[in-house]
Formats: structure tokens, sequence, C-alpha cells
């Protein structure tokens, strides 16, 4: 499945850029599933984004500056407004009316969990909701932002695979003793898949520092929720009370990369553990990933016979089901 030839991608909301790179007089440049955008802070500080060219002359607007909210293109200074109007010319008079066909397209766009998300087309989905992340009991930990050179699917594969961290995350939480989930359990869902299960880990000392556990070796107990197309919840439930949740959207550049981007949410204090002890471990879980997911072909194919599988792929195999189940009716 390339991505870039399936137009319904379009129609899906993606974090593109977490809001701190953006500079109230700078905008910034992205490729969303081939298309390069520009993303820039419009009226009231709210995140905007377009086509990075200008009506007038094809130009990079990302080359360009924002003045109160006005994407200002750099070649000859025409300025938009976050829903594509262009306001002012320079070089018409400001007693003389603009063209109303001066303008560009936008896209669909909103902050949201620190991060700009933007969807392509008309939506047929909300960005995911978590509601932990209104919660007061927990803290929203932006943990990492950087390009992989993998598919998005494969990325969301491997949130729910609970058969590789034996052989994957020897370092950090992998249990040579349980090469599988001790329970799974899997629902399909209005906007994916919801799976419960429980593993067999081992915790090294710098996470028994993070969990404030003395054991290690424990049983994680996993509520992992995939959104379609291309992220994953994982709430980690741990015995003394400890949640974590890893939240990874693998947001497509185009067919062989991904944009991924990954925050945490925890039920503790910055005093009970600090967000850069947390984000290391993290940081080593998912470098782990990295290393195989980029070994991986990028092409990946949803009938399930050009691959072998195993019985701890259902999810995987239940995700390309339902993505192709939703290509066909197109």
């Amino acid at each position: 499945m390339l991505v870039t030839s399936q137009p319904l991608f379009k129609r899906f909301w993606y974090p593109v850029l977490p809001m701190s790179l953006l500079a109230e007089d700078k905008p910034q440049s992205f490729q969303l599933l081939g298309q390069k955008i520009v993303v820039w802070l419009a009226a009231e500080g709210k995140p905007a984004a377009a086509p990075d060219r200008c009506c007038h002359r094809s130009a990079k607007l990302s080359l360009g500056k924002v003045t109160d909210g006005l994407l200002e293109c750099a070649y000859h200074g025409w300025q938009y407004d976050g829903s594509g109007s262009c306001l002012r010319v320079p070089q018409i008079s400001t007693d003389a009316p603009i063209p109303k066909n001066y303008r560009i397209n936008t896209y669909a766009c909103e902050e949201r969990y620190g991060y700009v998300w933007v969807c392509l087309e008309d939506p047929i989905n909300k960005i995911p909701e978590l509601p932990e992340a209104s919660d007061p009991e927990f803290r929203l930990i932006p943990e990492f932002y950087e390009i992989w050179n993998c598919a998005g699917l494969r990325v969301m594969e491997n949130e729910m695979d609970l058969a590789h961290p034996t052989f994957v995350h020897t370092t950090t939480f992998g249990s040579a003793e349980h090469p599988i989930p001790e329970e799974l359990e899997i629902t399909e869902t209005d906007y994916g898949l919801r799976a419960t299960a429980t593993l067999g880990v081992v915790n090294p000392e710098s996470q028994q520092k993070n969990l404030k556990m003395d054991s290690y070796i424990t049983h994680r107990k996993l509520e992992m929720d995939w959104f379609m197309p291309f992220t994953c919840k994982l709430r980690i439930n741990y015995p003394n009370g400890l949640v974590h949740i890893v939240v990874n959207t693998a947001t497509p550049i185009d067919d062989k990369s991904s944009q991924i981007v990954q925050f945490c949410m925890r039920n503790d204090t910055e005093e009970q553990t600090k967000a850069a002890d947390a984000i290391a471990f993290d940081r080593q879980v998912t470098l782990e990933d990295k290393a195989i997911l980029e070994s991986t072909d990028y092409d990946v194919p949803l009938d399930a016979k050009f691959e072998q599988h195993m019985m701890t792929d259902r999810p995987g195999l239940l995700m390309r089901r339902k993505l192709a189940a939703m290509l066909s009716t197109v």
C-alpha cells in the first residue's frame, strides 16, 4: 500500500508540527502525503495551513514572514489571512479593491495536545480523543519529533505487536521468559481497534527509578487504541497505580518516510519523576524500534497472502483488513 496513491488518506487528521516550532513571525514548511504545505500563526495565534505556493508566481510562502497574523510572500509581499484571502498587495493602491481570485486554498487546521494537526481534504474522522490530556491528574510530556524511513502502518503494527519486545527491546523491558503476551483481547471500534493485554517484562534499574518500584520483573497491564490510520495510544497500568501513556503518530511525509510524533502522559509529578528521565527511557525504547522498522519494506501489503503470520499478528492483520475495506469503498 502506497499512501500517496490513496486519496482517502488526505481526509484524515495528522499532527505536522509542535506548536513550539511556530514563531509568531516565521512560517514553517512541511510535506504531508507528498504535498508541500506552509503552516503559520494566523489571527489570535491560531495555526493555519495552506499549499506552500503563492497564487501570484508560485514562490514558496514558507520563505516569507508573518505580520499581524498575515502570511507575507517573500517574492512580492502579497499578504494572506488564515482563510486564504489576499488582504494586501503592495503594488495596488490602498483605495483600490483586491480581486477576489487573489487567494490561496487553505486546509483544515487545529491545535491539539501541543501540536498543529492538518487535514488536506474534507475530514472523515476527528482528531483522536485522549481523555487524560484534559485530566488534571495527568501531565503531558512532549517526547520526540523526528523522521523515520518507514511506512506508518509498520509503526502502528509494531505498537500492538507484543511478540517483538523479547527480541528488540533487550536493553529496556523485553523479557526472554515472556515471548508472547499472557492475555490479548481485541475489539474493533468505529475509530479503529482497541486491545487489552498482559505482558511479562523486565524493568532495569533506570526504569525502576521512574516507576518507583523495586521489582526487577513485573507485568504490564496494557490498554491499546489504534486510531485510523496512523495513531496509537498505549496505556500502561502498573501495580503501584502509576499510569504511563504513550501516544505515537506516524504522519506520512511520503510513501517511504513518516514524521514520528510522540508524547506521553503520566499521573505523577515532576518531583516524583523528572520528565527528562521518562523521556530518556522511552527514547531508548523507540530507538530500538526504529533500527528494526527502517529495515522493513515501505509498501505494506494489505492482502495477508503476501506475508506470513502468527497469532500475535492479529492486531496488525485487523488493521490491514480495516484499511483495505475502507479503501475499497472509495
